[in-house]
């Protein structure tokens, strides 16, 4: 039997929460990062959940399992690498678990955000991932990166990083 692994799974537009729940009740392990946001309409405000990283749902399987995945209405594929399913690392994956998890100040972004110092953080939720800083509307903020275009960025306390 081969091992899980997490994979990101590309879905129609605004169904990710539907897909997420077609997945969990056919036993498949999944995980939908949603970040609470304010909304507002001409007549209200409202919090309400949104995916983090739009039209992506994230599942933990084997291989056999593949198929399954791509029978729930709405999941579309997955994400390729000259046509090879690619996987997300686990310590990835843990990473973008703690972020949501904790409520840190988080955005995704498809943009390529160039380079600058190579950090660890020390300490927290993501005490020893790597990533790089980056300096965005006069606050130094942590990047991190997740092997499918998309870029975390996340407010951190310059204390709480080291350079590599």
């Amino acid at each position: 039997m081969s091992e899980k692994r997490w994979y990101a799974v590309y879905t129609r537009p605004r169904a990710e929460k539907k897909i997420l729940q077609a997945l969990t009740e056919r036993g498949i392990e999944a995980y939908l990062p949603l970040i609470k946001t304010l909304r507002q309409w001409s007549d209200r405000k409202k919090m309400v959940e949104l995916p983090l990283i739009p039209s992506y749902v994230f599942v933990k399987i084997e291989l056999p399992q593949f198929q399954k995945v791509l029978e729930v209405d709405g999941a579309l594929g997955f994400i390729t690498f000259e046509r090879k399913k690619v996987p997300i690392p686990e310590k990835q994956m843990k990473a973008l678990m703690g972020i949501v998890e904790h409520g840190m100040d988080v955005e995704a972004t498809a943009e390529n955000i160039h380079s600058g110092d190579k950090v660890r953080i020390c300490s927290g939720p993501m005490r020893g991932t790597k990533g790089e800083v980056v300096n965005i509307a006069g606050k130094n903020r942590f990047v991190l990166r997740i092997d499918m275009g998309y870029t975390l960025i996340v407010d951190i306390q310059g204390a709480e990083i080291t350079k590599v």
